[in-house]
């Protein structure tokens, strides 16, 4: 399972500090772990804007294109003052 941790005011926003997911097959990169999080109902579509946010994966910090996959531990922070 791949560990997503959520940082600054996206633990208000989204409700969650972290959780583990099991990716769906889709889920290759960044980019589409991106839109498949701002497919929930509520603050996540704008929350995770591509533009609102950065990644980590495996404590580095990683382009759209990044690979990932279930072996992951992956934070999001917003960026600016979030």
């Amino acid at each position: 399972m791949a560990k997503i941790l959520y940082f600054a005011s996206l633990v208000d926003k989204l409700g969650t500090p972290s959780e583990e997911v099991t990716l769906p097959a889709d889920v290759v990169d960044v980019r589409t772990l991106l839109a498949w999080l701002r497919t929930r109902e509520g603050n996540w579509e704008i929350a995770l804007m591509d533009n609102k946010v950065r990644v980590t994966v495996n404590r580095q910090f990683a382009a759209l294109e990044t690979r990932i996959d279930d072996a992951v531990e992956i934070a999001i922070v917003p960026t600016g003052a979030g």
